[in-house]
């Protein structure tokens, strides 16, 4: 039996480019300030249905353009760092930050090539292929080319139901049950308009769906680690020295002066952090300045951890690097940089073209893959340097041996955008997913203490100079997702595409591409058929 392609309309390629743009510029609205998660479900409906029946090509585009629309938005305070810092025009500035975003996009789109090149016919594709290949996209997008794993659709869920399942599935796996949700209103909205009676299978699969959500709000109240009784008491300098002038020359003492002062009142606390590259010089030239901390936080009896620019002396190589003192000790090098803030690609041709190619800071190496953390006492804090608190697997292996994370950061690079806010929002869901508390310290905002739950204890303003203090607890044990990461999601989702496009049917006979709309001879209509015509 047949259905007549009236029953499902479908919009031209001007109109479905239009919806795919304005559905991706939805989603990052799902994310913080905004906090609006269902946005973002409903964007997700609107492009699996924009890629249902698409040919690989077809797909393709439609996803392209939804992931301008998405990272257009989501990631625009690209061009303030281009512009303000990079000293670039704003048309220069605006065609760099255009081909970023296409770039991104591109990365995004190719999935979907493959869900239009062999799924988007069959009959469970926007249930199935459709929320595993957007799981898959995610994945792709933490490592390929160093990554950029920005606007992952689960950030939006920390206060949802969905966050029970961040200590268990990371927050790819949030995003994932997300996916699914969409994909399944988005087949329940095809089988209506084709007017096709549901079958069991439809409705064991709805069912299934749904309950992950009431199941995540019961694995909210589970504790995954244990908690020590005794706090340590954290206090945190926020300088607020302006980007323009950090690494000034002039500027230097000054700034010195400023994180001294401002620590007068914290030197009582266990912990003592000063955010990235806190000091603005590179370690050995500082070693006066460094043993002058060195001592006073030793008689306070503190640990004093404060990001510095590390300098091998025999190699030549430069490391963004935090520094332990007093009872603190350790190096830690960032591992994970970031494109022309700290190093530049093809810097043999790019170096000199203009001041973005030409940043302070764009000589960093990277730091070694195994490293210890910061140790204090008997215990261990997991460090992360700013862009590396976004990495979720990266930050769950560094934690396993160790009580307590740490990032540190200087989001000025952003002033007042999208971007602080939406890194804070990541590094809560860092301490959900790893069932610890989070010491987050920043030049001009937002510092903060996260509890293991993801909750905000303490915060400070954004672009103020001030001190932030608080508490946090050590944690013992370890969460599902610290124990196995994102790579069991990621293959069992790969296995399941082979197989599901190896079988020949599924459980039904295939729909048709573009050309009609082919309804299962099993399934009764609930109208009277009409045959297929070509639109």
């Amino acid at each position: 039996m047949t259905l007549s392609l009236a029953a499902v309309p479908k919009p031209s390629t001007r109109v479905a480019t239009l919806l795919a743009l304005i559905a991706g510029a939805l989603v990052p609205l799902a994310f913080a300030p905004f906090d609006l998660w269902p946005l973002a479900i409903l964007a997700l409906v609107t492009l699996a249905l924009l890629l249902h029946r698409q040919s690989g090509l077809s797909a393709f585009w439609r996803a392209l353009w939804f992931g301008i629309g998405l990272y257009g938005v989501g990631a625009s305070w690209v061009f303030i760092s281009i512009h303000v810092h990079g000293n670039a025009s704003v048309p220069l500035a605006a065609l760099m930050t255009g081909a970023f975003v296409v770039f991104i996009a591109l990365v995004f789109s190719l999935p979907f090539l493959i869900y239009g090149r062999w799924f988007s016919h069959r009959p469970l594709a926007l249930v199935v292929a459709f929320p595993l290949l957007w799981l898959l996209g995610e994945w792709l997008r933490s490592w390929l080319l160093t990554g950029f794993p920005w606007l992952y659709l689960g950030y939006g869920h920390l206060d949802s139901w969905l966050a029970g399942w961040a200590p268990i599935l990371g927050v790819m796996g949030v995003g994932l049950i997300a996916a699914l949700s969409a994909g399944l209103a988005a087949h329940w909205l095809v089988l209506w308009r084709a007017n096709i009676r549901p079958r069991p299978h439809h409705w064991g699969l709805t069912v299934f769906i749904l309950a992950l959500w009431p199941v995540g709000l019961v694995f909210k109240q589970v504790s995954w680690t244990e908690l020590n009784t005794s706090p340590i008491s954290v206090g945190m300098v926020q300088p607020n020295i302006p980007q323009e002038l950090k690494w000034r020359p002039e500027f230097m003492q000054p700034t010195l002066d400023r994180l001294m002062a401002m620590s007068d009142d914290l030197w009582h606390h266990d912990w003592l952090i000063w955010p990235e590259a806190a000091i603005p010089q590179v370690y050995h030239r500082m070693l006066p300045f460094l043993d002058q901390i060195h001592r006073q936080a030793t008689l306070t009896d503190t640990a004093l951890i404060s990001g510095i620019i590390y300098d091998d002396p025999h190699q030549r190589q430069y490391y963004n690097s935090l520094a332990g003192f007093g009872t603190a000790l350790g190096l830690y090098h960032k591992r994970r940089l970031v494109p022309f803030g700290e190093y530049v690609p093809l810097e043999e041709w790019l170096r000199g073209l203009i001041d973005f190619f030409d940043m302070p800071t764009s000589i960093i190496d990277q730091g070694p893959a195994h490293q210890r953390g910061i140790e204090v006492g008997e215990g261990l804090i997991s460090p992360s340097v700013c862009y590396e608190v976004v990495y979720p697997d990266l930050v769950a292996t560094s934690a396993r041996d160790t009580q307590v994370l740490l990032t540190v950061s200087n989001d000025a690079w952003f002033a007042d955008s999208l971007g602080p806010l939406q890194h804070m929002q990541m590094a809560r869901m860092r301490a959900l997913e790893t069932g610890r508390y989070l010491v987050r310290s920043t030049n001009n905002g937002i510092s903060a203490i996260v509890n293991p739950r993801g909750q905000i204890t303490a915060r400070s303003e954004q672009f103020v100079a001030q001190t932030l203090s608080g508490e946090v607890y050590p944690a013992q044990g370890m969460t599902p997702f610290m124990r196995w990461g994102s790579w069991p999601l990621a293959l069992v989702a790969g296995a399941l595409l082979c197989l599901l496009g190896c079988m020949r049917r599924w459980d039904e006979p295939p729909l048709e591409l573009e050309g009609g709309d082919g309804i299962p001879e099993d399934t009764e209509p609930q109208t009277e058929p009409v045959s297929a015509t070509a639109s």
